[in-house]
């Protein structure tokens, strides 16, 4: 008879802890919903380009700046660093992360043309954007790849220059 009642006891201590856990998780739940309706916004809908809000503001340069096909330049005023200041003031950003992802392509079309132009200092501050972004990407490390041979080049042209020059000056 002993056994039975010690059994009952076990069945109702579960049975009542059982009750506080779920006891527990409703009032948690209740206490997030209260605090997420009185803040107006749900959870998942964040900060917007026109809300007003630190993050809004820069939201909407970050918006015209791709409008104007400005990814990595012109300095501080690129789509790369206004969604870099989103993110410094609303780390988990959803639509800073998928628009930096989303332009990361395009901008290293753009670096890659930079290079190609010759602009060389230029390419490296908008490839060091990049790797802010990623540093670990493969197309940056290829880009940067070709930066280097493109000092190397520069470098020898200077230096043939150099040369040139010094021959003409030996030569009078």
């Amino acid at each position: 008879m002993s056994s039975t009642v010690s059994i009952d006891a076990n069945r109702r201590g579960l049975l009542f802890g059982a009750l506080a856990g779920v006891l527990l998780l409703l009032v948690g739940g209740g206490i997030w919903y209260a605090r997420s309706s009185m803040s107006g916004k749900s959870a998942t809908e964040g900060h917007t380009a026109n809300d007003g809000s630190e993050v809004g503001v820069m939201l909407g340069l970050a918006d015209q700046a791709y409008k104007e096909k400005h990814l990595v330049a012109p300095v501080g005023s690129n789509v790369y660093e206004f969604y870099f200041s989103v993110l410094q003031l609303d780390p988990n950003n959803a639509m800073a992360e998928s628009r930096l992802r989303d332009a990361f392509k395009p901008a290293c079309d753009v670096v890659e043309n930079t290079i190609n132009n010759g602009d060389l200092d230029e390419a490296q501050r908008e490839l060091s954007l990049l790797r802010q972004y990623d540093a670990h990407n493969y197309k940056l490390a290829l880009l940067g790849s070709v930066l280097d041979a493109q000092r190397v080049i520069e470098r020898r042209r200077h230096e043939a220059e150099a040369a040139r020059i010094q021959a003409q000056q030996d030569s009078r």
